[in-house]
């Protein structure tokens, strides 16, 4: 049987921050992840940039030290006064040498079969024992076959489990309490990437299209023309290409959905690709429900092969642009949260609450988006923290919660639930567990 410290179920942003900062605090850490690569919805979902969340965060070792290895391989820019504008293939590349340098064990394409656990405490879990890992990685079973090269299976032990896997899959395994569900979902994504796209061409053209520089914006950085822009269907804010896409609509070029939600921008390190931000899928279909989950998939992509003729049709520099990259996963906003051992409320977020252990400070707006037009919620608030005890179980005392998936109600967790906010959780979380070995 194996044995680490701390063993974290999923490698995305609040996944890889908790191992890294495991691993550089000398914990024994195993890292565990059903994909061929680290990042989650920087890499699988191409959700960038990182959003900034304000000039007083904590915790913000994992997302210094990302920047910094990304821009080694001009897989970062800052734009816009943000830092967080990553290159999601060379992130992949990026979190594996991070993993490396900091002594953390990686396991790919694996799954957990079993967990056991007594009272309030996970004891181990048992997982394949044929997985792919980049590592030469001890294995030790205690079940073997009559060959003794098939072996079956793998029993870890640990002191601490995280579940980083953003629906809580580890924490359902074990019944853990979780929050109530409502039933109303906030729209899916499925973000993509058109290459072959004059970008000096477009930016040009955008910049005096469009003077509104909330929405649209036009930077040289990294030596490369950089560019965002957006429209939404909501009529609460006059948008510069709305003509264009009601011209599309009404020609059946589009649909009147697909323009419910549209965002473009440059990626650092791709001259020639914009990524998009869409489409978002206003039914209201629920995340953990595979026949949702299979329906939204087909609906996006038809919804990107319109959106890619309609901006190779209308906008200036897409004339030869195409389809190079569809994302992995939908972006999921909000599914299954766990109940904590504190349940934070949006009241607590926006009267500042004070706590004695938070494991992030923030001031990212609540941002919930809606399937209806006109009914999307985005609000700034002052700064606000999250304490440590949301990112606890309920149930059992050596699990921690960390990303969308945490003990929050669902108004607040529409601000929590960024990527700079889930590094701060994972990074918060392994510095907790040191100092729980520290001072037992």
């Amino acid at each position: 049987m194996s044995k680490y410290d701390v063993v974290i179920i999923g490698g995305g942003t609040a996944g890889c921050a908790s191992a890294y900062i495991s691993g550089k605090l000398g914990l024994k850490t195993l890292l565990i992840e059903r994909n061929i690569h680290l990042g989650g919805a920087i890499t699988s979902g191409l959700v960038v940039p990182v959003m900034n969340a304000g000039e007083h965060q904590i915790n913000t070792d994992f997302y210094h030290d990302l920047i910094s290895e990304l821009a080694k391989v001009n897989g970062q820019v800052t734009y816009q006064g943000n830092p967080g504008w990553f290159n999601p293939e060379l992130a992949k590349i990026v979190l594996d040498k991070m993993m490396k340098d900091a002594h953390v064990d990686v396991l790919f394409n694996a799954n957990i079969l079993d967990v056991k656990f007594s009272d309030k405490h996970i004891l181990s879990i048992t997982l394949p024992a044929k997985i792919l890992s980049p590592y030469n990685l001890a294995i030790h079973t205690d079940n073997i076959s009559s060959s003794l090269n098939e072996m079956l299976s793998v029993y870890i032990e640990a002191r601490y489990f995280v579940d980083a896997t953003g629906n809580c899959n580890f924490s359902q395994k074990i019944n853990c309490q979780f929050l109530e569900n409502t039933g109303e979902f906030q729209p899916m994504s499925l973000r993509f990437i058109m290459s072959g796209v004059n970008t000096e061409k477009f930016a040009d053209w955008i910049y005096e299209y469009d003077t509104d520089r909330n929405v649209t914006t036009v930077q040289k950085a990294g030596g490369q023309v950089h560019f965002s822009t957006a429209y939404t269907w909501d009529t609460g804010k006059k948008w510069a290409l709305a003509p264009i896409f009601d011209k599309a609509v009404g020609l059946g070029e589009l649909k009147d959905a697909d323009r419910n939600y549209f965002q473009i921008f440059t990626i650092a390190g791709m001259p020639g690709a914009v990524a998009f931000n869409c489409p978002r899928i206003i039914e209201n279909l629920d995340p953990e429900s595979p026949f949702d989950r299979s329906k939204a998939l087909t609906e996006a992509r038809e919804s990107i092969l319109r959106l890619s003729e309609f901006c190779k049709k209308h906008f200036p520099g897409f004339e030869s642009a195409y389809i190079s990259n569809i994302a992995d996963e939908l972006g999921v906003r909000v599914s299954n949260r766990i109940k904590g051992k504190y349940v934070y409320t949006i009241e607590d977020l926006k009267s500042g609450k004070v706590f004695d252990n938070p494991a992030l400070i923030s001031n990212y707006p609540v941002d919930v988006h809606s399937k209806d037009k006109n009914a999307s919620h985005l609000e700034k608030t002052g700064e606000y923290q999250l304490p440590i005890e949301s990112l606890m179980s309920a149930d059992f005392d050596n699990l921690f919660v960390v990303g969308r998936c945490i003990s929050a109600d669902y108004m607040s967790q529409g601000a929590l639930r960024v990527q700079s906010n889930c590094f701060a959780m994972g990074e918060a979380v392994a510095k907790y567990i040191k100092n729980a070995f520290t001072n037992p």
